[in-house]
């Protein structure tokens, strides 16, 4: 009932690379008012990161990838004023 001779550790998943951007522009009027739109853009190039493969062997689902580490793209747009 062994599997083999394969150390501890031996199953990695990838790094982590997720390119995050923020945008802000702001427009006043006058001296007392102000407003600020920001645009952010969370996992921009929309790159997936799979998560490490199942550890259970003796399964049918053994060593299959079945995740990512991270989300799909995702855009937030906000509008905030200043008075």
């Amino acid at each position: 009932y062994t599997y083999g001779n394969l150390g501890r550790n031996t199953l990695r998943a990838d790094d982590l690379i997720q390119f995050d951007v923020s945008v802000l522009k702001p427009f006043t009027f006058g001296k007392e008012r102000s407003m600020e739109f920001r645009a952010e853009f969370f996992n921009l190039f929309n790159r997936p990161t799979f998560a490490a493969p199942s550890t259970i062997f003796n399964a049918s689902s053994g060593s299959v990838v079945s995740s990512t580490l991270n989300g799909s793209r995702q855009i937030e747009f906000a509008l905030k004023g200043y008075f």
